[in-house]
C-alpha cells in the first residue's frame, strides 16, 4: 500500500479492516488534526495496518466481545501530527519517547508498537459510582496479552498498548497514583484476590453475535 496522496486514497486506507470489529477509519479521527489542520496521514501505511491489526485482534476485539462497544478516545497519530501536538503542549509525548504508543508506523520487528486511549463504557458507568480502576486493570492483566496500561481520571480512560515484545506495566494518574506493576515485577495481589475484584464482570468473550442463515 502506497502512502495516501489524496482524500480518495486516504478514504481507501480508512476502509481497511484491521479485525473483526475495527476498521482503520476508527483510529484516524484526531481533534488536533481537525482543529489545527495538520493531516493525520501515515508515513508507512503497510506498517500502520500490520501493527494496528495485531493491536485490534489481540486486545480490542476481546474487550469488545466481553464488554460491548469500546470507545476510541485517541487512536493513530502520524509522526508529523504527534510532533505538532508535543511542540504545542497538546498532551502528546515526544515522538522518540518509548512510551508514545499512538505512532503505529514508528517501529517494526521486535520494537513494533500500537496503542490507543480507550474507554470501556460498561466499566466507566461503575467507575462514576466509585468503583476502583484497578478492578479493570487486573482483569486485563489476567486475560489479555497487553504491554502497557496508563489510566486517567476522566471516564477511567486508559492507554492500552500492544508491543511485539511486551513490557507488562500498569500505571495510573488515578489514586493510588503511580506504578501498579513494573516490567518484570510480580503482582502484589495473588490471582485469587485479583479474581475477586472482577467476579461480577461479564463472561470473557461471552457476547453472541448473529450468524449467517445462508
Amino acid at each position: 500500500m502506497r502512502q495516501p496522496r489524496s482524500m480518495w486514497s486516504l478514504e481507501t486506507l480508512g476502509r481497511v479492516r484491521l479485525s473483526k470489529h475495527f476498521y482503520m477509519r476508527d483510529f484516524l479521527m484526531s481533534e488536533i488534526s481537525a482543529f489545527h489542520g495538520v493531516p493525520n496521514i501515515p508515513e508507512n501505511p503497510d506498517l500502520t495496518v500490520e501493527n494496528g491489526t495485531a493491536f485490534c485482534t489481540q486486545l480490542l476485539d476481546p474487550l469488545e466481545e466481553t464488554f460491548g462497544r469500546i470507545a476510541i478516545r485517541s487512536g493513530y497519530r502520524a509522526p508529523a501530527l504527534n510532533a505538532f501536538g508535543n511542540q504545542n503542549k497538546l498532551n502528546c509525548a515526544r515522538n522518540d519517547n518509548p512510551l508514545e504508543c499512538h505512532i503505529w508506523d514508528r517501529a517494526d520487528g521486535a520494537d513494533a508498537i500500537a496503542g490507543a486511549s480507550i474507554v470501556v463504557p460498561w466499566f466507566a458507568d461503575q467507575y462514576d459510582k466509585g468503583r476502583d480502576w484497578r478492578d479493570l486493570a487486573w482483569w486485563i492483566h489476567d486475560h489479555l496479552p497487553y504491554s502497557d496500561m496508563w489510566f486517567f481520571p476522566k471516564l477511567a480512560a486508559f492507554n492500552l498498548v500492544w508491543r511485539k515484545t511486551p513490557l507488562v506495566t500498569i500505571s495510573s494518574y488515578i489514586a493510588p497514583r503511580g506504578t501498579l506493576l513494573r516490567a518484570g515485577q510480580r503482582p502484589e495481589e495473588d490471582p485469587k484476590t485479583r479474581a475477586m475484584r472482577y467476579s461480577d464482570f461479564p463472561k470473557f468473550r461471552g457476547i453472541s453475535y448473529p450468524t449467517a442463515t445462508r
